[in-house]
């Protein structure tokens, strides 16, 4: 199993984990997030009935101060029949009667008043309107309350008002539904809530709401369109208010913990990017410093025999020997000297120079085709009677177009068709090399650059690697698989851009 093999093999287990630790994270958080949503989703439900149950009694109450109102009226009404009684009724009948009826109301004020507003009785009455004979002012605004009652044809009518005792009640009647529409609205459950009047339009009441103060009726309406989406509105009926309508919803805790789970999710996606940006920019920078430092010793190691073979050559050559060796043996030590040339350059920026491409991709098939089988052939596909002149660094393309010609015979088992085809497509030149070869699967095209993947049972799988570094980097161009097809073949692009563009 080489490098790349179980690379891919431990970050797929790896993955596995992580994917494993992140779910059972999730699904926890996700459970006990459910666990308190339905808890106070109950305890909304409990605020709620409470509402209702409070409300339920609220009515009772006003429905009773209704009935004690009809009640009052009834007395007032006989009250009026006794007075009509004692005023117009024949002097042989008994008044007793009627007396102690009158005597016996305690706390409803009347005030009798004939047609020319003359006060012509009173009853329990403010002392400061005892002097007031005229039925008129202040005190005739605060007996306007209920419609009079007539007493006789004389038109003389009967004014009333609310007792004592009724006021008074009203009156903490008033505070109970100030007081539970305060209560309502400042729920210990923070439970946000609007309280309205019948229409649904008119804010009474809210509260746990953020409101700036501004906020116009628009406001409200999506307010209260959302909050009666959520829940069905309350209903409660007030004896001075009518139909009022209370509209709630969830809290704003539980809202942002049913969001949870999703930003853990983002959160330790965040976190896993970060971690892995960094950790692959440094895994980059110390796999660059080793390609370095291997390329700097390598050219190094190869230097000192090389200027061995050079003065062994001289040697040769000084001896005036026949041997046809010798012109081949130099041209081994020129390529020697290319290579060390190139592995030199790979540890540091090399310099880019204008060079024919064609030229160069020439004589790279020139040096290729006498050094591989003769049952493959090459065939250079370029723009006729065209110079293509580029910034480029002579030796370290070539290498990168021995590479990916070797690669292909590989594929190819010796026998095959290899094409480099180039064109030029506005401020670009694209070079495209393909063989006949076996191909490349799917699943592999995104790592054929990674540095350990290969497909040979001895290789390094470090060569596309530093193609694509001396592409990329040096270049500043692009190298990627333009396409493959299983058992028919590979084709590679290069795009590098002209100069000055």
């Amino acid at each position: 199993m080489n490098l790349y093999s179980r690379k891919k093999r431990w970050k797929i287990v790896l993955a596995t984990i992580a994917l494993i630790i992140i779910s059972a994270s999730i699904y926890y958080t996700n459970d006990l997030v459910n666990q308190f949503a339905n808890e106070e989703r109950n305890q909304v439900r409990t605020w709620a009935d409470a509402v209702e149950r409070r409300a339920s009694l609220m009515k009772y109450q006003e429905e009773f101060f209704v009935a004690l109102r009809k009640q009052e009226r009834d007395r007032v009404e006989l009250l009026a029949k006794t007075y009509q009684k004692v005023l117009y009724g024949s002097l042989e009948e008994e008044f007793t009667f009627y007396l102690e009826i009158i005597s016996n109301n305690t706390s409803i004020p009347v005030l009798i008043v004939d047609q020319n507003g003359n006060i012509l009785e009173r009853q329990n009455v403010d002392k400061r309107y005892e002097s007031q004979t005229v039925f008129d002012g202040e005190l005739k605004e605060s007996f306007s309350a209920y419609s009079p009652i007539p007493i006789s044809d004389t038109r003389q009518l009967l004014y009333y008002r609310e007792s004592i005792i009724f006021s008074e009640l009203k009156r903490v009647l008033d505070d109970l539904v100030s007081s539970f529409l305060i209560d309502i609205a400042s729920n210990a459950s923070s439970v946000p809530v609007i309280i309205t009047d019948s229409t649904g339009s008119n804010v009474l009441q809210f509260g746990n709401l953020n409101v700036a103060g501004d906020e116009d009726s628009l406001f409200w309406q999506e307010q209260i369109a959302l909050m009666r989406s959520e829940n069905t509105p309350i209903e409660i009926t007030f004896l001075d208010q009518g139909k009022t309508l209370i509209f709630y919803k969830s809290s704003p805790l539980l809202l942002k913990m049913q969001f949870f789970p999703l930003m853990q999710i983002l959160i330790i996606a965040l976190f896993l990017l970060i971690a892995y940006l960094l950790f692959s920019y440094a895994r980059k920078a110390e796999q660059n410093q080793v390609w370095a430092g291997m390329a700097k010793e390598t050219a190094h190691q190869i230097g000192t025999p090389l200027s061995s073979l050079i003065a062994w050559i001289e040697l040769l050559k000084m001896e005036d020997s026949n041997f046809e060796g010798i012109r081949e043996m130099e041209k081994d030590v020129e390529r020697l000297e290319t290579i060390t040339e190139r592995f030199s350059k790979i540890g540091s920026t090399p310099v880019l120079e204008n060079a024919d491409l064609i030229k160069l991709l020439e004589e790279t098939v020139e040096y290729l085709r006498p050094r591989t089988s003769k049952k493959i052939s090459y065939t250079l596909q370029a723009p006729l009677q065209e110079r293509i002149i580029l910034p480029m660094n002579e030796a370290l393309f070539q290498w990168v177009i021995e590479n990916l010609c070797k690669n292909a015979i590989d594929a190819m088992n010796g026998q095959g068709k290899i094409v480099i085809a180039v064109k030029t497509e506005g401020n670009q030149v694209i070079i495209d090399i393909s063989d006949t070869g076996k191909g490349i699967a799917k699943s592999e095209l995104t790592a054929v650059f990674k540095p350990g993947y290969t497909s040979k049972k001895r290789g390094w799988g470090l060569g596309l690697t530093l193609a694509k570094r001396i592409i990329n980097d040096y270049h500043k161009g692009k190298i990627f698989v333009r396409s493959s097809v299983l058992n028919e073949g590979t084709t590679f692009r290069i795009v590098l851009k002209k100069k000055g563009g």
